[in-house]
């Protein structure tokens, strides 16, 4: 069996590492990459048997990759985070493991990757999965002092971190203190109508003012209301981003 694992903290992969070596000798690790970019690189030119693949690389979400790459092998993915999309997943050929992995999960998903049923193409339908019969969030609620404030998902221009605390930004240049997390408030939204721009911004459709030409072949973003730092959207997020820009979010 050929492994091709793609995890960007050494500790995480020096525990994979260990359970291939204690359940499955013979494994052959091919390769041991931290970033989408490298993956993708590698996919053109190499093949494997599996991948374990962390959900957040250097560079980006690895979802990505599924974009770059026409067909892949069988993928286990590995989080420290569970939610209704890591779920989701378990009802296609992928399986997941969250983090620390014990040896009894891990033996689990690699035995179900390996039977006939793991067939590759079923990432190809990932999105949709992901996406099967979620609600999306119509409003949400702020407190100010002593009110509480409703918000409507249809007023809100974007969503920040900044300083480990999150914050919601409305058409009108309100902006109210969320108890969310970015990562919480993700899940929830409508992907046709929200994009997660960089790590700590995820802005409305109608938020975006303009688009140009970065540096190291990023794309810059103006919001409006106008947003405090600088958003550049990663070279290998391009794709995704201008699907969703076109509408394509299928």
């Amino acid at each position: 069996m050929k492994v091709l694992i793609l995890e960007d903290e050494i500790p995480a992969q020096l525990q994979l590492k260990r359970l291939l070596n204690v359940h499955y000798p013979d494994a052959v690790i091919a390769a041991v990459l931290d970033s989408v970019d490298k993956a993708a690189q590698w996919l053109e030119t190499h093949t494997a048997d599996l991948i374990f693949m962390d959900v957040e690389l250097s560079d980006g979400i690895c979802f990505e990759l599924f974009n770059r790459i026409s067909h892949m092998p069988p993928v286990i993915i590995i989080t420290a985070y569970e939610h209704y999309a890591l779920a989701a997943l378990k009802k296609s050929a992928v399986d997941y493991l969250l983090k620390p992995v014990g040896d009894k999960e891990f033996v689990t998903a690699v035995e179900k990757c390996r039977m006939p049923m793991a067939k590759p193409q079923d990432l190809e339908s990932l999105g949709r999965i992901l996406t099967m019969s979620q609600e999306y969030k119509q409003r949400f609620i702020v407190k100010v002092g002593d009110q509480i404030i409703i918000v409507s998902t249809n007023d809100i221009a974007y969503f920040y971190s900044e300083e480990k605390s999150t914050y919601i930004m409305t058409r009108t240049g309100k902006h109210y203190f969320s108890d969310s997390s970015l990562d919480s408030i993700e899940e929830q939204l409508n992907p046709k109508e929200f994009f997660k721009l960089s790590r700590n911004c995820i802005a409305s459709i109608s938020a975006i003012s303009t688009i140009s030409k970065h540096f190291n072949s990023r794309l810059r973003i103006e919001l409006q209301p106008p947003f405090k730092h600088n958003i550049l959207v990663s070279r290998v997020r391009i794709p995704a981003f201008m699907k969703w820009i076109e509408g394509d979010t299928d």
